[in-house]
């Protein structure tokens, strides 16, 4: 049961594995795009390439959809990026079902666990298997893996890697189920006993906007834990216009300075902003209204003839 890429990546893995998959669930085609052609899931496509049945409910608890589901007589079910499944769905099969997660549970727990991480200057992140339950995200442990998240990676970058070590994981969690070799592990009994667990919100618009008012890590951060997508945004004004624009790319450094704060300057081939605690250079942004591009790029076609302020 899945939906994106990262989800395709391990169907992948269980198909070429030799196992046994006798169905995928994934979402409803719908228009997408500025032409809104119907378009279907990139677990779809992947389904249909290799000749397995694929069914696409628009509600989880429909009489059609459960008896249909109940017929593939599936051992076991396997999560990666969909929705939330009732209780009549995950509890159908007779060794349950198991969710592959972007963190490191307990620790965030919710639909953005990979944003919130690099966002919070995490240094490291993972992914884990654990067994459906009633509240979202809080079944027992099945397998963690973890990975070094780096100063420059983002969002985009942690993505890709967990997706491979989350594939390789859900074949390990599929055969220890198939044996009998694993021993869950009850998450709130970890938190009882110091486990970290900061929540993961969805993230909204009015989350992604960077401003002066941050420390060059928290600015950093921010603008990496939202790149490529929703990306962070900030607000710009030069006394006469204002402006706003993407980032997805900084470079931070913190320093001792006697500028301004939330004075936006060019140096070189980038723009500077001045912070409480140093500068951040934008290194890749978007203008409103105008293609993403790097910094040196949008200097040549956009000429500052005023000081800008970043708010």
């Amino acid at each position: 049961m899945g939906t994106p890429g990262f989800a395709v990546e391990s169907l992948k893995a269980l198909v070429e594995g030799a196992y046994n998959v006798v169905a995928v669930v994934t979402v409803p085609d719908k228009p997408a795009g500025r032409g809104q052609k119907v378009r279907m899931s990139e677990v779809k496509q992947y389904a249909l390439e290799h000749d397995l049945p694929v069914l696409q409910p628009e509600k989880l608890k429909t009489p059609e959809f459960v008896e249909a589901l109940r017929s593939f007589k599936a051992d076991l079910q396997i999560v990666v990026a969909f929705r939330m499944l009732p209780e009549i769905v995950w509890a159908m099969p007779k060794m349950g079902t198991f969710n592959l997660h972007g963190s490191l549970l307990p620790n965030y727990r919710g639909a953005a666990p990979l944003n919130w991480a690099l966002i919070n200057g995490d240094k490291k992140t993972g992914v884990t298997t654990f067994l459906l339950k009633h509240e979202i995200d809080t079944g027992n442990l099945l397998f963690q893996e973890s990975i070094d998240i780096d100063l420059y990676d983002n969002v985009g970058t942690v993505h890709d890697k967990l997706m491979v070590i989350g594939a390789s994981l859900v074949c390990k969690t599929v055969d220890a189920l198939a044996s009998g070799d694993v021993a869950p592990m009850d998450q709130d009994k970890m938190i009882a006993e110091g486990a970290v667990s900061n929540h993961a919100p969805k993230i909204f618009k009015a989350d992604c906007q960077v401003s002066s008012g941050l420390s060059v890590m928290d600015f950093h951060n921010k603008v990496r834990g939202l790149s490529p997508y929703p990306a962070a945004w900030i607000a710009l004004n030069d006394g006469d216009k204002k402006y706003t624009a993407k980032l997805f790319s900084t470079i931070p450094s913190v320093e001792s300075h006697t500028d301004p704060i939330g004075q936006v300057v060019q140096d070189k081939d980038m723009l500077r902003v001045s912070l409480k605690d140093g500068y951040v250079w934008f290194e890749e942004m978007q203008l409103a209204g105008k293609k993403r591009m790097k910094t040196v790029q949008f200097i040549n076609g956009f000429r500052i003839e005023k000081e800008l302020i970043l708010a």
